[in-house]
């Protein structure tokens, strides 16, 4: 039978690891080597802060959307507050086991820039499966920052605490937005695949009339046609093609209503209701947006 723990708070999660008082009641830097991870058989997880955990051993397996990671290899997850994480305890040992997580509390941003910011870090969103492989020198760099985090919870806290401690956090986060570019570069092969599958799934729901039965293709649905989060599809085709997965929506459907305005005999609303659209103001709206002419004035031009 699952448990559910819900962490509310960095004083719930030093508990959790049998730690005693954090330096600090938002944001907390862990050594993975030297805790005990008193977590039960087939926990669910759950937290009100962030999350940032790389480790190279596997004491409990984590399994967070629909695959489980294996730490083996050394990767980074990055998790956002009320995201599902499944613990699934595995025996595993190795003498040169090591691991940091940084967890900070929204609390902790919330009145400086990064809170506005944050949402750029699409990588909270990803699966488990799309973590990141970091190399030896990018583990170095992300642990430098982690290390200056901690160091700075140990000193007294003063005015200048915070501003240090967010403001290395940016750091860090800019540095896996870097890392997470590399890997999609060096993916560039698979990624074609992906690519060319979208295109594919894109063509036959608007030849194919499943427009009419589904209503307009989302992000959500496309992602899971190629087992991928909605928002590592997005960053993944926005590196490659240079629009994200809602651009290259658009895209197939405006495409559609050109060839629906220029060879049938239906008027704008009724092309508007095959298209999907609820509203023909917003498919009017978009079309604008989308050439500069609305759906009547293209007619109209061709």
């Amino acid at each position: 039978m699952n448990n559910l723990i819900h962490l509310q708070s960095i004083t719930d999660l030093h508990k959790l690891f049998s730690l005693g008082n954090s330096f600090h009641p938002l944001v907390t830097v862990l050594d993975f080597s030297k805790v005990t991870e008193n977590v039960e058989e087939y926990s669910k997880i759950t937290t009100d802060f962030y999350s940032i955990m790389f480790k190279n051993y596997c004491k409990n397996k984590i399994k967070y959307g629909r695959k489980a990671i294996d730490f083996q290899d050394g990767n980074l997850i990055c998790i956002a507050p009320n995201q599902t994480i499944d613990m699934d305890n595995e025996e595993e040992e190795r003498e040169d086991k090591m691991g940091w997580g940084l967890f900070f509390h929204p609390d902790l941003i919330r009145a400086t820039t990064l809170n506005e910011k944050l949402k750029d870090y699409t990588f909270f969103n990803y699966e488990i499966s799309e973590a990141l492989h970091l190399s030896d020198k990018e583990k170095g760099v992300l642990y430098e920052c982690v290390q200056k985090i901690q160091a700075e919870l140990q000193e007294n806290i003063d005015v200048y605490s915070q501003y240090i401690i967010v403001s290395t956090i940016e750091l860090l986060l800019n540095y896996c937005s870097r890392f997470y570019g590399r890997q999609m570069i060096t993916r560039s092969q698979n990624n074609k695949l992906i690519i060319n599958q979208i295109e594919g799934i894109l063509t036959h729901y608007f030849s194919a009339n499943t427009i009419q039965e589904q209503g307009l293709p989302t992000v959500k649905y496309l992602a899971e046609q190629v087992h991928l989060s909605p928002s590592y599809l997005s960053d993944l085709l926005k590196k490659e093609t240079g629009k994200n997965a809602q651009e290259h929506i658009h895209f197939y459907l405006i495409e559609e209503a050109k060839n629906l305005l220029l060879n049938s005999e239906k008027n704008v609303n009724e092309i508007a209701y095959n298209l999907g659209f609820e509203y023909p103001q917003y498919f009017n709206t978009l079309f604008k947006k989308k050439t500069g002419k609305t759906p009547k004035e293209f007619r109209n031009l061709n």
